[in-house]
């Protein structure tokens, strides 16, 4: 039903993806899981036609995802990461609207709707606006409207992310639901969301798929840790590790530290040799020893071991290794004979150096011995200047006294005047006295 090989996404420089290749039979449930980051919602972008690939093809009921995005979308049901919701319109109102944007004919439109909300258990809901939803229903409305026009393969990007714990259970058993009539991309990077609702499991780690299998064949080629936990009422917790190491495939025996337990109870962890039931004779040595056991629980390769250990991996770089070693090499010749063409290059220079140093002394005499008659011809225009500016002086002292001289008479011919003038005003105001009537 779906088929995706050699899918690569590149952004300028940056490789979101590279070489994605898996399967998805009918009716599966595949869970595309990864850390964050990891290439997931770029792949679910491009299976669903709204991001286009930079290399390879990915087919989804025999059609192409590139050359026939119009026919993939009509095939597909697509809940995004953050559900496309309308908050103004009622349940029943949005999906109606949904149903005719995906070309679902008006006599199968109202039939389908119900559908859809009978089985995301949106009755009580049909009427209600979707901003008085909760965040639980409003994914419900979101699956609703992926599965609106009966597509035969759907798309979940994170379908679960913020939910509460009931929520959670509830929008789960909805995905196992649709499983048969539909085949499902669950991408999550919850693990037991994986476990409890896929059948396949495809692990992308850095843009690149380190594991596609179902999740019994994938758990079964990792090896994990394989052994058992018990707990033992005991006096002495050392006394049991050396009676449980007695056995031969018993590789680690450990005392699990801040278990709450009972008094004189204690947990510990048996690790043995992977695919050997080591059980029976564990027992049998501790009934020996009059050694009381309270649980004893086998423990196998989990999902989160497969995981870890596929996401934590990290391909050698040892060809680089070798490749920087080979250049060092290479370059300490050359800088050898870098150092014995400096060194030649300084041995030049010291002897040019020498008469260089005597140039300068020379040079630095003769500015002295020119520099003796400029200073003495300074100071004989100094004395030159000073001999000229004696008559200066004088002069101006003459002129002074001149100019005083001039001076007096002016004062004396000032002061003839005023007393003229005086002389004068005196007629002057004896008439106008006369002038005037008794």
């Amino acid at each position: 039903m779906i088929e995706v090989e050699h899918l690569s996404k590149t952004y300028g420089s940056t490789s979101a993806i590279q070489d994605v290749t898996f399967a998805v039979e009918e009716g599966e449930i595949l869970g595309f899981l990864g850390p964050n980051g990891a290439g997931k919602t770029t792949t679910m972008r491009i299976l669903s036609g709204y991001l286009p690939a930079t290399t390879g093809t990915a087919k989804i009921a025999g059609y192409d995802v590139h050359s026939n995005s119009m026919a993939v979308r009509q095939k597909i049901g697509y809940l995004p990461e953050i559900p496309p919701l309308y908050p103004e319109m009622t349940v029943e109102a949005y999906l109606n609207f949904v149903a005719q944007l995906k070309r679902v004919s008006p006599g199968d439109r109202p039939t389908q709707v119900n559908q859809s909300i009978a089985r995301c258990g949106l009755d009580r809901k049909r009427h209600v606006t979707i901003n008085k939803l909760s965040k639980g229903f409003r994914q419900r409305v979101g699956i609703a409207q992926a599965i609106v026009h009966n597509p035969p393969v759907i798309i979940l990007d994170e379908p679960t992310i913020g939910l509460d714990p009931r929520q959670i259970i509830e929008v789960r058993n909805l995905i196992k639901s649709l499983a048969g009539d539909h085949t499902i991309i669950l991408s999550t990077h919850i693990l037991p969301e994986v476990s409890m609702t896929c059948t396949q499991v495809a692990i992308i780690n850095r843009g690149i798929v380190v594991a596609s299998d179902s999740l019994e064949n994938l758990m079964d080629q990792t090896q994990g840790i394989s052994g058992y936990e018990l707990e033992i009422e005991a006096n002495q917790p050392n006394s049991i590790q050396k009676i449980i190491q007695e056995v031969p495939e018993v590789s680690a025996v450990e005392l699990l530290e801040g278990e709450h337990l009972l008094e004189n109870h204690y947990r510990f962890r048996v690790t043995t040799t992977p695919n050997v039931e080591v059980g029976p004779a564990i027992t049998r040595n501790l009934s020996l020893a009059e050694v009381k056991v309270y649980e004893m629980r086998r423990m196998g390769t989990s999902l989160e071991d497969v995981f870890l250990r596929l996401t934590s991996e990290v391909t050698p770089q040892e060809p680089e290794v070798e490749e920087t070693e080979s250049a060092i090499s290479d370059r300490e010749p050359t800088s050898e004979l870098q150092v014995a063409e400096t060194e030649t290059t300084i041995s030049d220079r010291e002897p040019t150096s020498e008469p260089e140093v005597a140039e300068t002394e020379t040079t630095i005499s003769d500015r002295e011995s020119t520099s003796e008659p400029e200073v003495a011809e300074t100071e004989t225009a100094i004395s030159d200047r000073e001999s000229t500016s004696e008559p200066q002086v004088a002069e101006t002292e003459t002129a002074i006294s001149d100019r005083e001289s001039t001076s007096e008479p002016q004062v004396g011919e000032t002061e003839t005047d005023i007393s003229d003038r005086e002389s004068t005003s005196e007629p002057q105001a004896a008439e106008t006295e006369t002038d005037m009537p008794p």
